[in-house]
């Protein structure tokens, strides 16, 4: 700015500064995508925000969200327990893309699937043909058998209270869901939709014609059932097909402006998974791949009791393979949720917060793997993953690797593996360790998010000097916490001159820089030689 002279003295002036710095990018923000609960509905009544990005702090935000846990015979609840594992083993930041189930269909068929038969809440009616109370559940409720499936739902009518024939019966009515009761007492039959409405998380109550006058005879418990289309035993509302538009250009996740790691809990579909790697190489993320539901770890595992059956061994499968993806097996042990009964889980939840706790405790650059990565909120792997450290030494250099998840006694379970799907191709040696490969793609993000003050300057040296400038204090910083191997002038170097852009390339309106820099490779073997000193007393 300028400044009027007039008098003889001092005259102070504020330049503004022309310089910048680079902002470092987050290192762990997770997207998450897959079903959650389709019977759901926020307290207003609306869908909850299926097809969304919804970024998430917590997973009381993920149950203000999606609803929280459910349990289901048709539909597995992975994404919902995966957010729970992230946030509970160090993850601080998650976007979730819910998906909502639309159609029962038989999974041994291929798609595109018969769509006929639509997903449908179960209910329960009070009252007569033209005037009624419909109770519509927001879980996924289990088919009542014989044999039972599922977690089954009653509505309790007791301690009724008659009123001589007038309006004002009052009764006690139960919702039991699994391990979950909800009770409201003395309830008057006209009140009953506004009580239950207000706070269940189990069932919301609709009104048809006139509200029934009295409870009775409709005392004693009631199951829900579903009216519409009762599905049997082996259908799935998982279909592939509907992952796609997630990873669509202009999606609503495709303009979240930056995110680090995905994860699509049980998802082992080639095709599906082959597309979210690519979705991630566009978009500098990291992709956490879980293993086939039937993987074992080796043929005796086939007979271990519980192993699935048919079963098929870990490393025989060929899942698609990227710089930007870690495959890790196998499940893990843990409680269902919803019933408290022992249940499994896949890895990837709890992969994901070991991620992110490792990136605050020690840096991306730190391997997110080895004793320190203790797993929270499991028993441990199933039984049918176990394995020596033979049978892992196979899996660790096969093609694709296999990171191991393993139990040690008086140490937990930990992740014991770190590299990525390509680390047996010798064309990738570069990127052989998940550390380096996230590594890289940090310092793409910082330099792609903090870069753009310069599109439009003069394109000469100037600019090129302060772009150097910039980004060398960044790297030094980097360097500063441990982030490289070497010493200052080995551990990276910064180019920005005219050997690195031409004039042609200026006349494009194109500035180069080469950022280049030793990475910190993990020890994954530890060598001890030891010898004795020939005559020594």
């Amino acid at each position: 700015m300028s400044v009027t002279t007039s008098y003889p003295g001092v005259y102070i002036v504020e330049l503004p500064s022309s310089s910048h710095t680079v902002t470092p990018a987050p290192t762990s923000v997770t997207v998450f995508v897959g079903y959650t609960n389709p019977f759901w509905q926020l307290p207003d009544g609306s869908d909850p925000p299926w097809g969304q990005a919804v970024e998430v702090f917590s997973f009381a935000d993920y149950e203000a969200s999606f609803g929280g846990f459910f349990a289901s015979p048709f539909l597995p609840d992975y994404v919902g327990q995966a957010v729970f594992q992230f946030f509970e083993n160090g993850g601080s930041d998650a976007i979730v893309v819910g998906l909502k189930a639309g159609d029962y269909f038989d999974p041994t068929l291929p798609p595109p699937h018969d769509t006929t038969h639509k997903i449908e809440a179960a209910t329960v009616t009070l009252g007569t043909s033209a005037n009624y109370l419909t109770l519509t559940a927001l879980q996924p409720v289990g088919l009542v058998g014989p044999p039972q499936v599922g977690v089954t739902m009653q509505v309790v009518i007791g301690n009724l209270i008659e009123t001589n024939g007038t309006a004002d019966d009052t009764a006690d009515v139960t919702l039991v869901y699994g391990t979950t009761v909800e009770t409201y007492r003395r309830v008057q039959i006209q009140k009953l939709q506004a009580t239950i409405n207000a706070s269940s998380r189990l069932a919301l109550v609709s009104q048809t014609g006139t509200v029934p006058p009295k409870y009775t005879p409709f005392s004693g418990t009631t199951e829900f059932a579903y009216t519409d289309y009762e599905p049997t035993v082996g259908m799935t509302g998982v279909n592939p097909l509907d992952f796609g538009p997630v990873f669509a250009a202009g999606a609503p996740l495709d303009i979240v402006p930056v995110f680090n790691l995905m994860v699509l809990p049980g998802i082992t579909d080639n095709a599906v998974l082959a597309e979210a790697l690519a979705y991630c190489e566009v978009k500098r993320a990291f992709f956490i791949m879980d293993p086939p539901a039937d993987a074992i770890a080796s043929s005796k595992a086939a007979s271990v009791p519980g192993a699935p059956y048919p079963s098929t061994l870990i490393g025989d499968d060929a899942p698609p393979v990227s710089t930007n993806g870690a495959l890790y097996f196998p499940y893990l042990r843990t409680t269902d949720p919803v019933t408290g009964a022992s249940s499994t889980a896949p890895p990837s939840g709890f992969v994901a917060g070991i991620f992110a706790r490792e990136d605050v405790n020690r840096g991306v650059w730190k391997s997110p793997a080895g004793l320190e990565t203790t797993i929270l909120g499991t028993a441990g792997v199933v039984a049918w993953g176990d394995m020596t450290d033979p049978q892992q030494g196979v899996l660790n250099t096969g093609t694709p690797a296999v990171n191991a998840l393993r139990s040690f006694p008086g140490i937990g379970t930990v992740v014991f593996g770190g590299r990525t799907l390509v680390s047996g191709n010798p064309a990738y040696e570069q990127w052989r360790y998940v550390a380096v490969r996230r590594m890289a793609l940090f310092i793409e993000q910082s330099l792609y998010s903090s870069l753009k003050w310069a599109i439009h300057e003069p394109n000469d040296t100037p600019l090129w000097n302060a772009l150097r400038q910039e980004v060398q204090a960044f790297m030094l910083g980097l360097f500063r916490q441990g982030a490289f191997q070497g010493s200052a002038d080995k551990a990276f170097a910064v180019q920005c001159d005219d050997t690195t852009t031409t004039q042609a390339e200026i006349d494009l309106g194109i500035v180069n820089i080469i950022v280049s820099f030793a990475p910190l490779k993990p020890a994954e073997f530890v060598v001890v030689k030891i010898a004795q000193l020939a005559g020594q007393s």
